[in-house]
């Protein structure tokens, strides 16, 4: 299985479409983001699934259950096969998205990427970053969610306190790259090697000179 998902993080659904017809057969599915999901709605998923594979769609839902339900609902009938909501939205709001999305493909947001240690107090939380996403791996769980979303730093402990639940890595940058605005990174081997279900890869991919070449070499990367 090609784990590589790349985030199609585009102002227009012309050039996300455009790069996902490139892409096609070289990854293992696309992202739709809030950025193009804010533009262009649910079409976005649509025009994206209309490649044959499958689509991630990065919501973040946060909101009291039934708005939450009905959202997943949406976005499950314009084709996508997984949709994140926000942890601390709490159980109710988790089950909610299942249900919404058809008791499959809910993807819980532990701790976003962009926070580190020293965030969290900030946002009342009192606890180690690696404490709170292992502290949210459980609660999706027991929402019954297929996966959650953690940085690479994370994924030993998440795999090790909920081995059922996949695993969505973004944070992932190639060897020697810049880590943009992630603040825990990993290369996509070392990723895969802790345990990594899929990358989920933007940048790296979508701005190199080269896409489908350098989605090729990541693969290749992870399979030697």
């Amino acid at each position: 299985m090609n784990p590589i998902i790349v985030a199609l993080d585009f102002p227009t659904l012309e050039e996300a479409n455009r790069l996902a017809g490139m892409l096609d057969g070289h990854v293992g599915g696309f992202k739709v983001g809030m950025e193009l999901l804010m533009g262009e709605g649910p079409r976005a998923i649509e025009t994206i699934a209309g490649h044959g594979r499958p689509v991630f769609a990065d919501a973040k839902l946060h909101d009291i259950p039934n708005t939450v339900e009905a959202a997943a609902t949406r976005i499950r009938d314009a084709g996508a096969r997984w949709v994140t909501v926000h942890s601390g939205g709490g159980l109710e709001m988790i089950e909610a998205a299942n249900s919404g999305m058809g008791d499959t493909g809910v993807l819980v947001v532990t701790v976003l990427t962009s926070i580190s240690d020293s965030d969290l107090p900030t946002i009342g939380i009192d606890a180690q970053l690696a404490d709170q996403v292992v502290a949210m791996t459980h609660l999706a769980a027991s929402g019954a969610a297929e996966g959650v979303v953690c940085s690479p730093a994370e994924i030993i402990s998440v795999k090790g306190a909920e081995s059922g639940l996949k695993v969505f890595t973004p944070g992932v940058r190639l060897s020697g790259s810049t880590p943009d605005d992630q603040k825990r990174t990993a290369t996509p081997r070392e990723a895969v090697s802790d345990g990594a279900d899929h990358l989920i890869i933007g940048r790296p991919i979508t701005r190199a000179d080269d896409p489908v070449e350098t989605a090729r070499e990541i693969v290749a990367s992870i399979a030697s």
